[in-house]
């Protein structure tokens, strides 16, 4: 293990973290947005993040066989994928995008966004970026303690 691996581990997850966030400031813009280039209301969007799996030069000897690739690696975002949830039906009859037509008709198309879950989920990445730069904080007064006492011998 090299002396920087907890920090590059840390700012890994502090990154991801910090497009989740981004990510989430975006859906909670586009809440009442019921009209978009791909035609319909604005779809909610979710970071999906999976651990960073690299050629391991560290094997964990409590680990058994094959559960230690990539411990210890970091995160990284694999995709920004669309929610397929059906999006929310609100009676709005003035509304200019309302449906005209069938047995919806006078209901508007919602995004499929809840703030409630938004800000659920901005609070979680918020906590979890405190919580890298945390690490990253720990291990640079380690090491800075640990270059302390190698000038004291």
């Amino acid at each position: 293990m090299g002396l920087f691996t907890a920090i590059d581990t840390a700012a890994s997850g502090m990154g991801a973290q910090r497009l989740r966030t981004d990510v989430i400031a975006d859906n909670i813009a586009n809440a009442t947005t019921t009209r978009t280039a791909e035609g319909g209301p604005y779809k909610r969007s979710r970071v999906i993040m999976r651990p960073r799996v690299e050629q391991a030069f560290w094997r964990s000897p409590f680990l058994p066989d094959g559960m230690d690739n990539g411990v210890g690696k970091g995160v990284r975002v694999s995709e920004i994928q669309k929610d397929s949830a059906p999006p929310r039906l609100v009676y709005d009859p003035s509304h200019p995008d309302r449906i005209l037509s069938g047995p919806n008709k006078d209901y508007v198309e919602m995004p499929n966004v809840d703030i409630v879950t938004e800000m659920t989920d901005m609070i979680a990445a918020s906590r979890s970026y405190e919580a890298n730069a945390s690490i990253v904080e720990g291990s640079k007064t380690m090491f800075l303690r640990a270059l302390d006492i190698g000038s004291k011998i």
